[in-house]
């Protein structure tokens, strides 16, 4: 079968959403680090609905920092993919055109640095996860110790980090007087941009004194909140895709229907008319940001580490046992939603629901495995933040121990019925070697891992009654199973139960 090109798009069937605009006429006003999946489901679509309004300066180049599969699977097809939003009803599919050129950063480091360079890119977004940016858990800081920055501070022309080539690109446009881009990160960070500015300052002062200073004083970082559920790409969706299409897609990508981006309108330079595809641009996003790490990650990363211990494979899958959709229902309730500040526009109880619905679309597959990737990353803004305010508050947090003891099981690498599984996480090797340690011990287990300060900040960890709570919650897992731990928990959950 004909693979996907721009040939292709002329004869591709009725129905099938294509670039509005002419590609050849695109030039390079974005550079994406991180061209992964969510990325093409997510801003690449944004963008490409700006291009569609007539100003084609926003062709996005594309850039791998470690793998060329990206690469690979689309340069063939000058950058084109096709995308399916999945619903009940079906998929709807649209060919997105908005990315126009790919590297690989490790094959060619001057490259990238060079096409960052350019006078005509005025934005470097990133969709790279949390532990790219080298930060330490504990303080939200860059972490000067992490192998990476090591590495770029010995090597500022051959930087292995997203953060070392931003650094260097920003020196070379410093050195030829041209503007600093602003830099968009995409990942789900606390203020994301407030800490992608902090640690490249940090890293451009190690450097030297006078480009902290710079960066300090001159690039621009707006923050943003981004939220589309994005499963991984299976050979099914590549076969339904080709189906579709009538030519062979090498990476389509499938979606659901929901897609929001909330962005700090923050641009020295200017950016596209990203409106038109929906986003809202705002001057202050913490409180969307907060309610989206704690209601939807929050609840994600606990359906993920309970569902993977208990061999449930799917989001979808979870929320079809009732006890689990329960237990996340009164996550929200009791924990998350009580620490949320008013969101302009937003009713947190619809929001919640929405949440509820997404989370049960059965057209996608979004792999518990897939989201419980990096927890040691992730559990500190998704719920530790949120135990931590509440703790604050004079009150006990009723299911966020359940959701730490149910991370702590998963530690153990096995499901309940025998299946082994890979954590995959950037403490793994001394995570894992803790868990099987002391796994015949809910007490030894759970004390070695609030131990882990890169997770557990001594704040939470000096109080006795969360530590207990968690450990009891663990107790439980080891000795009845997960269905039964979170039976137990919703007898007791509500206030005023025992």
């Amino acid at each position: 079968m004909t693979r996907l090109n721009p040939a292709a798009l002329a004869a591709l069937p009725a129905g099938i959403g294509r670039p509005a605009y002419d590609r050849g006429a695109l030039e390079t006003g974005i550079v994406h680090l991180g061209v992964g999946a969510f990325h093409r489901a997510h801003q690449a679509v944004y963008t490409d609905d700006a291009l569609a309004a007539g100003d084609l300066r926003w062709g996005i180049l594309g850039a791998s920092l470690r793998s060329p599969e990206t690469r690979d699977a689309l340069s063939p097809q000058d950058g084109l993919y096709s995308i399916a939003v999945l619903s009940a009803e079906g998929a709807e599919r649209r060919v997105i055109g908005s990315i126009h050129r790919l590297l690989v950063a490790p094959e060619n480091p001057e490259a990238l640095i060079a096409a960052m360079a350019e006078a005509n890119v005025v934005i470097v977004s990133l969709t790279v996860t949390e532990k790219a940016y080298c930060l330490d858990p504990a303080t939200g800081q860059l972490d000067e110790r992490h192998p990476d920055i090591v590495h770029d501070l010995a090597n500022p022309e051959r930087p292995r980090s997203a953060l070392g080539y931003l650094l260097a690109a920003l020196q070379r446009r410093r050195q030829a007087g041209v503007a600093p881009f602003t830099i968009l990160c995409c990942d789900n960070l606390t203020a994301n941009g407030a800490k992608l500015h902090a640690a490249l300052t940090q890293l451009a002062a190690l450097t030297g004194e006078d480009l902290g200073r710079f960066v300090a004083d001159h690039v621009a970082c707006p923050s943003t909140m981004v939220d589309r559920i994005t499963p991984q790409t299976t050979d099914a969706d590549r076969e339904a895709a080709s189906r579709a299409l009538g030519v062979d897609d090498a990476w389509p990508i499938v979606t659901e229907p929901f897609t929001q981006w909330i962005i700090e309108d923050r641009f020295p330079l200017g950016r596209p008319r990203w409106e038109i595809g929906g986003a809202v641009m705002v001057e202050d996003v913490a409180a969307y940001e907060t309610m989206k790490l704690r209601c939807l990650n929050g609840a994600h990363s606990t359906l993920a580490y309970l569902s993977a211990s208990a061999g449930v494979e799917t989001i979808a899958e979870a929320m079809a046992i009732p006890e689990f959709a329960e237990v996340i229902r009164r996550l929200w309730r009791l924990d998350a939603l009580p620490t949320l500040q008013p969101v302009p526009g937003v009713d947190l109880g619809d929001y919640t629901r929405a949440l509820e619905a997404r989370f049960r679309n059965p057209a996608i597959r979004h792999r518990t495995l897939q989201i419980a990737m990096d927890g040691s990353q992730k559990l500190p803004p998704r719920l530790i933040a949120t135990a931590l305010d509440l703790l604050r508050s004079g009150v006990e947090p009723r299911i966020i121990p359940l959701s730490i003891a149910a991370w702590m099981r998963f530690l153990l690498a096995r499901t309940e019925s025998g299946d082994a599984y890979i954590v995959n996480d950037p403490l793994a090797e001394r995570l894992t070697r803790l868990a099987r340690e002391t796994s015949g011990s809910a007490s030894a287990l759970s004390a070695a891992l609030l131990g882990v300060s890169e997770v557990f900040p001594a704040e939470l960890t000096d109080n006795a009654a969360f530590c207990a709570d968690v450990e009891r919650r663990l107790a439980q897992f080891l000795q009845l199973g997960v269905c039964a731990t979170v039976a137990a928990v919703l007898a007791e959950s509500e206030p005023g139960g025992s």
